[in-house]
């Protein structure tokens, strides 16, 4: 396999199908393992299999919610072939790391593109994610790595306490007030009947558990983003 230090790009709008083609491209196939990330879209994993190869999960950054590099390291083995790392609710991914990390082991990065976004709206959600950070006082609010530039796709809070009971007990008392708050990510893939697997992943599943999306689309007026603050943080002392 020549699949050493090479980097490939794919789309910005990721498919099962784009991933497969890009490990085909490269020669990675039956016999070969890639590890995929479980928090988030199933796409990267359906592709591996789709390429004849086995996904290995790794656990992920419990702050940004994305690969973790320590954790990717701890999943090689002399059959990984690739690394698929992907951004996650408008973070990207630790790109340099992990590409560091293939370079070394000698592993293909199969890197997402880069979106076209309108500026406006990313700077109206990245305008509405500052005010809720600095609003919230009952949830943990986003965390993005210095430097990084922090999409929002989602604004993605975990709710503390007991996790999924609580998260969702949370997310019901939002709706009786207005705020249409959604589960991140309802089932990790590792845990979908296509992928079930033996993997240990507990930053996966705590962050399955308790994480919830608030409203931060850049439609959203003033007020409304008031709203969202008050009836989260009105929620405080009751769960």
């Amino acid at each position: 396999m020549t699949t050493a230090g090479r980097r490939h790009r794919i789309a910005a709008e990721a498919t099962a199908a784009s991933f497969r083609d890009a490990l085909v491209e490269l020669g990675i196939g039956t016999g070969d393992e890639v590890i995929v990330p479980s928090f988030g879209p199933s796409a990267p994993a359906d592709g591996v299999r789709l390429a004849g190869a086995l996904p290995v999960f790794a656990d992920i950054d419990p702050r940004t919610f994305c690969l973790d590099p320590v954790a990717v390291a701890a999943s090689i083995t002399s059959r990984t072939a690739a690394i698929i790392p992907v951004g996650v609710f408008g973070h990207p991914a630790p790109l340099a790391r992990l590409g560091e990390l293939a370079d070394r082991r000698s592993l293909a990065l199969v890197e997402e593109g880069v979106e076209s976004e309108d500026i406006g709206a990313v700077a109206r959600r990245r305008a509405h994610a500052r005010f809720l950070d600095s609003a919230l006082k009952s949830v943990v609010v986003p965390f993005a790595e210095p430097g990084v530039h922090h999409l929002y796709h989602q604004y993605t809070v975990r709710i503390p306490g007991n996790g999924r009971p609580d998260r969702d007990a949370f997310a019901l008392a939002l709706a009786r007030r207005g705020v249409r708050a959604t589960v991140s990510v309802p089932v990790p893939v590792h845990r979908m009947p296509a992928h079930r697997s033996g993997a240990v992943l507990p930053e996966t599943e705590r962050a399955a558990a308790d994480s919830l999306t608030l409203p931060v689309h850049s439609a959203l007026t003033q007020r409304e983003l008031t709203h969202v603050a008050d009836a989260c943080n009105a929620l405080g002392g009751l769960l």
